[in-house]
């Protein structure tokens, strides 16, 4: 979950050297060199693409920047047409092709018992960044647009279901062994929308990377969306759940996925070394023996942590 960033000194260093945050996700090498430090460091069983989920809006003709200690700023929503006419010319795949030659070259890097894992947003978050253009807490102009204009904004739903797939698509063919979808605010929705809004529109991503690849692991987070995830639950046997650090690990495990992902809260590894070994046990502990479980984060690992932490971390679920 967000392996590579500002907790590590290394990345500062190479973010300086860089200049820009898209600088790093626009560079192959640097792309590389970033999501391959982590590896090195601490020798994760996988490996996480270092890119970001607003690329795909970019591609699409909507303007991005990064703007310093305020995070991502989006332009005007480009029209319907236009953004249709990129993703059918092959423009969007163009401006998205830095990150499947960074996927390439750190698949030729990794050891082979390392997995890659390539990632997208999902169409609702990516959605939210869009109409509202950029971080939100309310989400009201993406809501009014979604309530007030079902179908326009269905419309830019299906979109971003046939952008994801192609992305993802594009980075299992340059080497990922399995791929992510981060709706990180399906949360913002009640029970009807989020199977809407949240759920279907994963499941018909998966649908279209099946097509192209059957046999690649899929992991979907609806975060802090649980009536999304147990519509999810037992729609594909290689499909995965990430839950988040608010859910019930235990409650999610009874799910129908092939495994569960999941969810020491990442502000845990802001405590001392024996209150985050202890809390790693007692994710360890919510999840049977017999079910397949991939200890993880519940969200990205916060910029204030002591790299070292991440070491307690692993030290506990190695022993």
């Amino acid at each position: 979950m967000r392996q590579a960033g500002r907790y590590l000194p290394e990345y500062r260093v190479l973010r300086a050297e860089a200049g820009g945050f898209l600088d790093l996700c626009d560079n192959p090498d640097f792309a590389t060199e970033v999501t391959l430090q982590p590896i090195r460091r601490y020798g994760f069983d996988g490996s996480i693409l270092f890119s970001d989920i607003l690329t795909i809006p970019r591609a699409l003709g909507q303007d991005l920047a990064f703007a310093a200690g305020e995070g991502p700023v989006l332009g005007a929503l480009p029209d319907h047409a236009g953004m249709e006419d990129r993703l059918a010319s092959g423009q969007a795949a163009v401006v998205l092709d830095p990150a499947y030659r960074a996927v390439s070259q750190i698949r030729g890097a990794l050891p082979e018992t390392t997995t890659l894992i390539g990632f997208a947003g999902a169409p609702w978050t990516l959605a939210t960044y869009m109409i509202e253009g950029g971080a939100s807490k309310s989400y009201a102009a993406t809501k009014a647009m979604a309530y007030g204009n079902p179908s326009g904004f269905a419309a830019l739903i299906d979109l971003l279901v046939r952008s994801v797939a192609q992305h993802l698509i594009a980075q299992i063919k340059a080497g990922a062994d399995a791929v992510m979808i981060f709706d990180s605010w399906a949360g913002s929705l009640d029970q009807a929308a989020q199977l809407a809004w949240s759920s279907a529109p994963l499941k018909a991503i998966v649908r279209l990377i099946r097509q192209e690849a059957p046999d690649t692991p899929v992991i979907l987070f609806p975060r802090k969306a649980m009536f999304a995830a147990r519509d999810l639950s037992g729609f594909d046997a290689l499909v995965s759940l990430q839950v988040d650090y608010s859910n019930d690990l235990r409650s999610a495990s009874a799910l129908e996925f092939a495994a569960i992902q999941g969810n020491l809260d990442p502000g845990r590894l802001l405590g001392d070394r024996e209150s985050v070994e202890a809390a790693t046990r007692d994710v360890i502990g919510r999840v049977d023996r017999e079910r397949s479980h991939v200890f993880n984060l519940g969200h990205g690992i916060f910029k204030e942590s002591d790299p070292d932490a991440v070491h307690w971390v692993l030290d506990a679920v190695r022993s």
